[in-house]
């Protein structure tokens, strides 16, 4: 059962977000009590947008850190939203559309693994909650990475797991135990969406694990920021000026 749920192969992980492609941003706010929104905001003060430059989200999902950011550079920077699943790009674009924001905010079908932009192009590529779902965990933060400026940053966004002697083994009960009850029953995911995300969550690396992998890819001055008691964690590196593509 577990193997199968941690089966990260594209095909599998595209069908299973297309089908609660709808009911995504219901699941996201209820099963975190609106906490996701916060973790959101948080990014875009940690990693803020640098005046006009370009930004790319990838595993961009419905667009909500995509949008986060727009709202954050006051609608100066172009921002790329970027999502191997088009069903889950509708709801983006139709956020963006109500926001206003379609002319600024750009959604677009592609694989985070093999990323169809030229080197060194964005100031900032982020990614939210999505860099675990990549089937290949290294080659997508080789393509962030890549097409990243060189001084520009990467910022990626993931849960992580929360080591506090009592606030851990109660989180982890919830992420379990009940998370996953509420989510198949709201969602009615076919691929038991809500049963993999912790379970992918408890295999994917986090804390220093996560940021010496990020080192590894030429990211420099790699630091992690870990939120709400380290449900969430924050990374931010650097891509050095002197490095070449990874």
């Amino acid at each position: 059962m577990a193997s199968t749920l941690l089966d990260k192969r594209e095909p599998r992980i595209r069908s299973m977000f297309a089908d609660i492609a709808r009911r995504y941003d219901l699941l996201n706010h209820l099963l975190s009590l609106n906490i996701d929104r916060y973790w959101r905001w948080r990014a875009t003060r940690l990693a803020p947008p640098i005046g006009d430059g370009p930004i790319l989200d990838v595993c961009t999902g419905t667009g909500d850190l995509a949008l986060a950011y727009d709202k954050a550079a006051r609608g100066r920077a172009p921002i790329i939203g970027a999502d191997f699943c088009m069903p889950m790009l509708q709801p983006a674009r139709e956020k963006a559309g109500r926001r206003h924001a379609a002319d600024r905010v750009r959604f677009l079908e592609a694989d985070t693994q093999q990323l169809p932009f030229p080197d060194d192009l964005f100031e900032l590529v982020t990614v939210a909650f999505g860099l675990r779902n990549v089937a290949d965990t290294d080659r997508g933060i080789a393509e962030m990475v890549r097409v990243t400026r060189p001084g520009g940053r990467v910022a990626i966004l993931e849960f992580s797991q929360p080591r506090h002697w009592l606030f851990g083994p109660l989180y982890r009960f919830y992420f379990r135990r009940i998370l996953p009850l509420v989510g198949q029953l709201v969602s009615r995911s076919r691929d038991n969406a809500y049963s993999y995300l912790p379970a992918s969550v408890m295999q994917f690396p986090d804390g220093e694990a996560l940021a010496e992998k990020l080192r590894g890819h030429g990211l420099v001055e790699v630091k992690w920021h870990p939120l709400t008691f380290g449900i969430a964690t924050l990374y931010v590196g650097k891509k050095a000026v002197s490095a070449s593509p990874a």
